[in-house]
């Protein structure tokens, strides 16, 4: 008698005796497999090897990038600011109290992410992600040292002798400074860049920046170096999030199975061919899998592991040359295309659909929406707060007299004076603990570049007529220079 078994564990079927289901000392977790990517040429790798050498660039450069701002500002391009509360991108500068800015940019980045999601799965995972960057330079480091798939995949295979020691100590080496440099520019965003290197390098920088390098070269020379295809597979939340977020018109890195299958090799392809049976173009030769940086095999189907990075392409694409097949075997495209084919029916790209317009819509909206308030900004600003109690005071001669804090803010680069000024009640004096009093009853302060001033307000005035508990009354602050004026509203209250 024979039993037909299926190995779940396995994914196979085949005749022999029954066994039992795995007891308690089963793995729960497959072990991790060592994966040995192989270099590939080819268009989407040229693609990757710009990304890599814009972004790094950008990365490592941009802190020591020099922009004038005038006299008492920092004349560093890029620049975070902490102890002054200031960030500082060219020619913009953003202030605590301008948060929604970066509010902005956060949905901003959400809308961008969603978008290329929409368009080309997780082609944000395959170029732009620093996990995908830093990784992609630190394999280029590993073949440097220890060569390429088949010659790295050889000597793991053997004991370890004195050239793989040279070798990997070479490695890792050349990894830790990588992953130094790394921790030490991303400090560099958060001082001036050049000063900082000195203190660096003579030891007298603060204790919290050796400590940020130190913690950032570890991350960094882990993630990048050891862990690498494990934290897109396990330690991302992006692969699972996307895949709610995808439809079936977004193209993806795709076998085109339709035109592949049934695969097999040259001669079993021409055999078939010869006979007048189907054969498809695949001649399983694996190359799309070497190539993989996380190791899967896209003939299997859309797959969490895949970052859609598009080197199966190249692979694939030089394997058709050599065997003098049509390219694209392998390429962006959609199950729902590979259905149309096999139907007889036209290819169909729906790049424009309601999703694609309304996150490209959200992007101009916000956008829009930053640029104006950036461009219509004043550099003056003024904030009142009334006095809680006393809310108002009756002074000997009947008048009343209400107490403001009064905040002037002054964003230019320079000193500034203001002439502060009140209107409500019709007699309504001011007066400003630290103020100089000018004509028409204004009231002069002076307030530091780039700074703040918290001043004592007072505001004189009649008694209301008849029953009114308050009038409205307006505090107005203009630049003595520039005639640029801010103006808060708040109210003048009887006792």
């Amino acid at each position: 008698m024979t039993a037909i078994v299926v190995d779940h564990r396995k994914g196979k079927a085949g005749p022999g005796p029954a066994e039992p289901p795995p007891g308690d000392d089963a793995p729960l977790y497959e072990a991790r497999r060592k994966i040995y990517p192989q270099s590939v040429s080819g268009t989407y790798r040229r693609v990757r090897w710009i990304v890599l050498l814009v972004t790094l660039g950008i990365y490592y450069l941009l802190p020591f990038v020099r922009w004038n701002r005038g006299p008492n500002a920092p004349d560093q391009a890029v620049l975070i600011d902490l102890p002054a509360r200031r960030f500082y991108f060219f020619f913009i500068e953003i202030w605590p109290q301008e948060i929604y800015f970066f509010t902005g940019l956060l949905i901003l980045a959400a809308m961008a992410l969603f978008l290329m999601n929409a368009l080309a799965g997780r082609v944000w995972c395959g170029y732009l992600c620093p996990q995908t960057v830093w990784t992609d330079l630190f394999l280029a480091i590993e073949r440097l040292c220890e060569g390429d798939r088949r010659e790295r995949m050889l000597r793991d295979s053997h004991p370890l002798n004195a050239e793989g020691v040279a070798r990997k100590s070479a490695k890792h080496l050349l990894w830790l400074i990588t992953a130094w440099w790394t921790g030490g520019a991303w400090v560099l965003y958060f001082a001036d860049a050049p000063t900082l290197v000195v203190e660096l390098a003579t030891g007298e920088a603060p204790l919290i920046a050796y400590g940020a390098i130190a913690t950032l070269t570890f991350t960094t020379y882990s993630l990048a170096g050891l862990m690498r295809e494990q934290v897109c597979l396990y330690m991302c939340p992006w692969p699972r999030i996307q895949a709610a977020l995808t439809d079936e018109d977004a193209l993806n890195v795709t076998y085109r199975v339709d035109r592949g299958e049934p695969r097999g090799s040259l001669k079993k392809a021409a055999a078939l061919r010869a006979a007048g049976e189907p054969a498809g173009d695949c001649i399983d030769c694996g190359q799309c899998v070497a190539v993989c940086p996380t190791g899967v095999d896209i003939r299997d189907g859309a797959s969490l592991g895949c970052i859609q990075c598009g080197l199966c392409i190249d692979a694939c694409d030089t394997v058709m040359r050599r065997v003098g097949q049509p390219e694209r075997l392998i390429a962006y495209d959609t199950d729902l295309n590979i259905q149309r084919r096999l139907r007889g029916e036209p290819e169909q790209v729906r790049l424009v659909r309601p999703r694609t317009i309304l996150y490209s819509a959200i992007i101009l909206l916000v956008g829009g929406i930053m640029v104006y308030a950036l461009a219509v900004r004043s550099p003056v600003g003024i904030a009142v707060q009334h006095d809680r109690n006393p809310v108002a005071v009756t002074l000997s001669n009947g008048d009343i007299r209400n107490g403001y804090a009064l905040r002037l803010v002054n964003k230019a680069a320079v000193e500034t004076t203001f002439l502060v000024t009140v209107a409500g009640p019709a007699d309504a004096r001011l007066d400003i603990v630290g103020g100089t009093a000018e004509a028409g009853g204004a009231v002069s302060v002076t307030v530091g570049p780039d700074q703040t001033r918290e001043l004592r307000a007072l505001v004189t005035a009649t008694p209301l007529p008849g029953k009114e508990t308050s009038v409205p009354v307006a505090f107005r602050a203009i630049d003595a220079v520039t005639g640029i004026t801010a103006t808060v509203d708040d109210t003048f209250r009887m006792p």
